[in-house]
């Protein structure tokens, strides 16, 4: 055991050192809650039954001027509610309510971010056991001073902080990796042979996160010269909603792939998202636009989703059709179409319900299709070019400058996902 030259003095609760910082007190005895540390301090929690011993580890610190707030317990019981803020605990192996390595064990499996510094018998045995057990270090007691359990300490705090930081990136990079599959699998790259064609295309993540939501879309282009393209959402965010918006996206593209007529195509996502949701309240939105070969003409399906913009030398108009049920929320048997009038050079803007959801100022006002076609028209109307432009650069300034004006006017990061896609014909257009 320790030596006891300075045991006669009783642990003093919320006793102060005036030659260093160490801070003490009996957590047991106290009616307040645990301290708050002052900068610098580490957080430090003993665990220990004898007051002699408490005593001379209260006294080490205080000779080493360590930058410590120490409470003190004496049984596991009693530390449970205060490890929470704790940065390192100093654990006695011989305690009321666990018995050398029972307390280690329980600490790493409820509080592994906790740093475990233990003081106990000279056993090398049990020493190594207790470090493979999650300790940071083994301590003996009758061979400590007050510098090398300052140093101990320290230690114990940054190598348990490294080693989250370790786990941090080993678990940014997993989840990077899979946000990359997933992103891959939901924004893919289109299948186009039109030169005459272009493709501008932009995906945020709601509330300023990197998890990907349900938002998808596609664009194909059959060798009988139509160009079909669909962009959808799956209510709710993250990767369960995300696959199942990979799924979706995969069947429809298969069945397009195979020629089959729309009213086929849109029943087969319906009959996967209904098999393969996890949640019996998941649903998806749908639209989608069969462009003709002549590219003046379209037909439109939408499935309780936004209608898509029409961006001509005439204007913006938002294009009008029978709106069904989404998959999900009714079995739909039939899927009512409209045809629609291109011209002869236009964009057509597809977008998820994110991009107009978000909030005017500070009140409950949200911006709303009106409010989409008036910030487009403003900025077609600021960039009217003098000469010919290439359509594709100009679609991509546009969507980056909506995804921004958007979000200046909600005041930051959106709540939810959007998904935006900038298909236009001609690719060199005039005034």
């Amino acid at each position: 055991m320790l030596n006891r030259t300075a045991c006669s003095e009783e642990w003093n609760t919320h006793e102060r050192h005036d030659r260093g910082r160490t801070v003490t007190r009996d957590a047991a005895q106290a009616s307040v809650p645990a301290r708050v540390a002052v900068p610098g301090q580490v957080r430090l929690l003993l665990i220990e039954d004898d007051d002699g011993d408490a005593v001379l580890v209260q006294e080490y610190l205080a000779e080493a001027s360590a930058p410590v707030a120490l409470d003190r317990v004496r049984s596991l019981t009693e530390a449970k509610p205060l490890l929470g803020a704790m940065a390192c605990v100093l654990l006695d192996l011989d305690l009321p309510d666990a018995h050398q390595l029972q307390g280690v064990h329980w600490l790493q499996e409820n509080v592994p971010h906790v740093a475990v510094v233990l003081t106990g018998l000279a056993d090398e045995h049990l020493g190594a056991e207790a470090v493979r057990a999650g300790a940071q270090d083994y301590l003996v007691k009758d061979q400590v001073d007050g510098e090398l359990l300052n140093r101990v300490i320290r230690y114990a705090v940054e190598r348990r902080r490294f080693e989250e930081m370790q786990q941090q990136l080993r678990e940014a990079q997993i989840y990077a990796r899979e946000n990359a599959r997933l992103e891959r699998g939901l924004l893919p790259s289109p299948l186009l042979s039109d030169p005459r064609l272009t493709v501008a295309s932009r995906y945020r993540p709601g509330g300023g996160q990197m998890l990907l939501g349900g938002d998808f879309f596609d664009l194909v282009e059959r060798p009988d010269g139509w160009v079909h393209v669909v962009i959808g959402d799956v209510c709710g965010r993250g990767p369960e909603e995300a696959a199942l918006g990979v799924c979706l996206r995969v069947a429809w593209r298969t069945m397009v792939l195979a020629g089959r007529p729309m009213a086929e195509v849109l029943s087969a996502v319906q009959q996967v998202l209904e098999h393969e949701r996890h949640e019996e309240r998941l649903f998806a939105t749908l639209c989608m636009v069969s462009v003709a070969p002549d590219r003046a003409r379209a037909r439109l399906h939408l499935a309780g989703h936004p209608s898509p913009l029409l961006l001509a030398a005439d204007g913006v108009t938002e294009l009008r059709a029978p709106v069904s049920a989404p998959p999900g929320i009714a079995h739909m048997a039939d899927w009512p179409v409209s045809e629609v009038a291109l011209g002869e050079a236009w964009t057509l803007l597809l977008y998820t319900d994110g991009l107009i959801e978000g909030r005017i100022g500070t009140g409950p006002e949200r911006l709303g299709s009106d409010g989409l076609t008036e910030i487009i028209e403003k900025y077609l109307h600021a960039t009217r070019p003098t000469g010919p432009w290439v359509r594709r650069p100009r679609d991509e300034r546009l969507l980056d400058a909506l995804v921004d004006r958007v979000r200046e006017l909600n005041g930051g990061d959106l709540d939810d996902d959007l998904a935006v896609l900038a298909l236009g014909f001609p690719a060199v257009a005039g005034t």
